[in-house]
């Protein structure tokens, strides 16, 4: 797996090119640009959701954290795996800020 290209603090965003369903508790993607479908279990689900309200990787952490029986090492690394795989299909991306977005 290739290592994680954005910070913990990077706020990122589902891609506009990704059409999204939750379906019995998994999350079922289609990548548009790609013609491809993926799919997310449960708790990649719940960091799906958290993604689609703008959290940071930090915040999806903690949120985590909070949610599930996980070690913090453990889990930094499934999540830095996670986002690794979900940035290099182009499903996420990295948000630009308003204020960098006209640049």
């Amino acid at each position: 797996m290739c290592p994680l290209t954005v910070s913990f603090d990077d706020p990122l965003r589902i891609s506009e090119q990704v059409l999204y369903q939750e379906v019995h508790g998994e999350t079922v993607l289609l990548d548009l640009a790609g013609e491809r479908y993926y799919s997310l279990n449960d708790v990649g689900t719940r960091v799906w959701s958290l993604l689609g309200r703008g959290l940071s990787v930090t915040e999806i952490h903690a949120c985590i954290l909070a949610e599930y029986a996980v070690e913090p090492e453990v889990l930094t690394r499934d999540l830095a795996t996670l986002l690794s795989d979900l940035t290099t299909t182009g499903l996420i991306t990295v948000a630009v800020p308003a204020e960098n977005a006209a640049d």
